[in-house]
């Protein structure tokens, strides 16, 4: 019997290639991918084992927990941990072989009363997104106690863009001035980082000066631009395509009303298709006002708001069945459907689209 429900296909092959863009652009600086989020939404684990087949560098997750169920699944590739430092779990970092971000004076007072194995550390310097790191005007002590300390292994130094993906660069080329100071610092107390980044998605397309020897990016291993105000020449594509069957088919009368509060009516009478998947399984609730699907290279507009778990949509005449699978994001036989025209109309980004791909969702790989 098939699956009567929401589908998520992911094209591992589209993937690898996307990788291989993003690596011939950025030439023989290596590449940490960002898998955080179950690889927003495509998958965490198969996503690892494919770049990782790639030869990619680094993998980059937020929790030690993303961490250890990479391990589990036999990802042998570094893995850095994007979430504030635990403490507590420091020997589980280094029974898993994890490395860590350590942005604060308190992290350092930590590692310095940890005894047991050394651990790998990357350390954050805030240059201006105001979220995790040293104060820039702080890091020349922070680096200079972090030097003194016999239990950690200082593997890398970074910060975090808050406005590459964006047209006006100032206050990008701000926050790259601030941490170039700092790499300059750290040469002066002579110390040696084998990964220096700061370079996200939207800084490699945007401040290609900020690559250092290392770069971090996510979305555009997913074939999607960070943003529509970056350049978009590199030849991706989406990985992602979401796709979900009719499961009712209704006749109706003009003025009928259709779903939650009324809001929308049809304007003759029509055929009503109930489409099972909804916001709980990742569709947008703000689509329906602009929102469609697609079926056949035809557009088929949503009536009236999205439910937890059904969407409707207006067929007329058009010739589809009971378990006919419509197009919701994405590209396949019936046509394509960018995610980021979708987040654009909603106002909204790529990002908060496929991470909320809920578990429902079967994921084809």
């Amino acid at each position: 019997m098939s699956y009567l429900g929401p589908k998520v296909h992911i094209d591992l092959h589209q993937l690898k290639k996307n990788y291989q863009i993003v690596k011939s652009e950025v030439g023989e600086i290596p590449i940490m991918a960002t898998v955080k989020a179950n690889a927003y939404g495509h998958g965490a684990v198969e996503v690892s084992k494919a770049l990782e087949e790639e030869g990619v560098r680094y993998l980059a997750v937020f929790t030690i927990d993303e961490g250890i169920e990479l391990r589990d699944a036999g990802i042998k590739t570094d893995i850095f941990i994007y979430a504030k430092f635990d403490p507590s779990r420091i020997d589980e970092a280094s029974k898993y072989n994890l490395t860590l971000n350590i942005s604060s004076f308190d992290d350092l007072k930590a590692l310095k009363a940890h005894v047991g194995n050394t651990v790998k550390v990357h350390l954050k310097i805030d240059t201006g997104m105001t979220r995790l790191g040293v104060p820039f005007e702080e890091a020349e002590a922070f680096l200079q106690e972090a030097n003194q300390l016999d239990s950690i292994e200082l593997e890398g130094l970074y910060s975090h863009f808050a406005t590459a993906d964006e047209g006006d660069l100032s206050y990008a080329s701000s926050q790259l001035s601030k941490f170039s100071d700092v790499v300059e610092i750290s040469k002066k107390l002579d110390m040696s980082f084998d990964f220096v980044h700061c370079s996200n998605s939207g800084a490699i397309l945007n401040v290609q000066d900020s690559r250092f020897n290392m770069v971090r990016t996510g979305m555009l291993l997913y074939g999607a631009f960070p943003s529509d105000e970056v350049p978009q020449k590199l030849p991706i594509k989406p990985v992602m395509t979401f796709t979900a069957p009719i499961v009712e088919i209704r006749d109706v009368k003009a003025g009928t009303q259709i779903s939650y509060g009324g809001v929308y009516k049809t304007k003759s009478d029509t055929r009503i298709a109930v489409v099972q998947a909804g916001f709980a399984d990742g569709v947008p609730r703000p689509w329906y006002i602009d929102g469609f699907v697609k079926f056949q290279n035809q557009d088929f507009k949503i009536t009236g708001r999205i439910c937890m778990d059904q969407l409707m949509i207006d067929i007329g005449s058009a010739d589809l069945n009971l378990g006919d699978e419509v197009l919701i994001f994405g590209a396949n036989e019936h046509g394509n459907i960018d995610i980021n025209h979708i987040a654009k109309k909603i106002d909204s980004t790529s990002y908060v689209l496929v991470t909320a791909l809920g578990i429902r969702p079967k994921r084809i790989y």
